[in-house]
């Protein structure tokens, strides 16, 4: 990210150079004004779009496969999630809120928050998909 605001910052200021220049040709030429201000529009608007793709452009994950899906029981024990804290997980990364994690369990949603927190404190994470993400890099959930 820094790297591409330094680039479009030295960018700016090279098309800033050449704005004076082109500046500087037109008065020693007369050619008609519009053309400067239309080179200058062109030369922004492809500056722009080309940083717009560069800053908004998606990340793709890529998740290593290889065959069928087999749970890693030792990295639940590590973690030290339990049997219903291991349900939750399930339910969450299936995209279910708290409130209908709650009824499918027949818990309280309070609980439910409890055993997310409690989740989300073992994986280290601080978003629920980032729990997600991290427990299919462990090999808890498919």
């Amino acid at each position: 990210m820094r790297r591409t605001i330094i680039i479009y910052g030295i960018a700016m200021a090279a098309l800033l150079g050449l704005l004076k220049l082109v500046e500087y040709k037109y008065f020693v030429r007369d050619i008609p004004l519009e053309f400067y201000i239309g080179v200058v529009a062109v030369i922004f608007t492809c500056l722009g779009i080309w940083a717009g793709l560069r800053l908004t452009r998606p990340r793709v994950i890529e998740v290593e496969v290889s065959g069928p899906f087999e749970r890693d029981d030792q990295a639940v024990k590590k973690l030290g999630i339990s049997k219903r804290e291991f349900e939750v997980l399930e339910l969450i990364a299936a995209g279910l809120s708290n409130q209908n994690i709650a009824d499918r369990l027949f818990v309280s949603t309070s609980t439910v928050k409890t055993h997310v927190s409690n989740v989300l404190a073992k994986l280290d994470a601080s978003r629920r998909t980032e729990a997600i993400a991290r427990a299919k890099q462990l090999r808890i959930i498919p």
